[in-house]
């Protein structure tokens, strides 16, 4: 390596729940820079799990966070030729984005409403073991156990 390694900026909680969880996943639902849009869209979507549910919304976005987190993920290596798709662990940080990518692609998805709406119904369904975003997380799991066999070459993968 040439250059010195960046450090990590730390993520500053949001002002509403003082969670840095919740504004890291603001930063997931924003597009464009707009990001007062994405914490409108995603304290309404709080707002409308509390209404729904009668709990605490940081609890049932704490469970479908806790629910969709993948515990192992696959990597594509080239062996001799062929492309294996390798199950390895994932790292602390792979699955936080990959839960969080998971939850908004799942709301975007939908379709009819307004985002707030959907980003709350999928947080909803993860928080009951349901809904997109845990099927993608199974496929992600089905696909680990169908390639089990590549584990083997798991030494080779940085």
């Amino acid at each position: 390596m040439r250059h010195k390694k960046v450090p990590k900026r730390k993520i500053m909680p949001d002002f509403k729940y003082q969670n840095p969880r919740i504004s890291k996943f603001i930063n997931y639902v924003m597009k464009s820079g707009k990001k007062s849009i994405a914490e409108r869209i995603v304290y309404k979507a709080l707002d409308l799990v509390a209404e729904k549910t009668k709990a605490r919304p940081m609890d049932i976005f704490e469970k479908a966070f806790a629910n969709v987190l993948p515990d192992i993920v696959v990597k594509a290596r080239r062996i001799g030729g062929a492309n294996y798709q390798i199950p390895v662990p994932a790292e602390e940080n792979r699955k936080m984005i990959l839960a969080f990518r998971w939850l908004v692609e799942a709301a975007r998805e939908k379709k009819g409403k307004e985002m707030a709406q959907k980003l709350a119904d999928e947080i909803i369904a993860a928080s009951k073991n349901e809904g997109s975003a845990i099927q993608k997380k199974q496929a992600l799991r089905k696909l680990a156990e169908a390639n089990k066999a590549f584990a083997y070459f798991a030494r080779f993968v940085k």
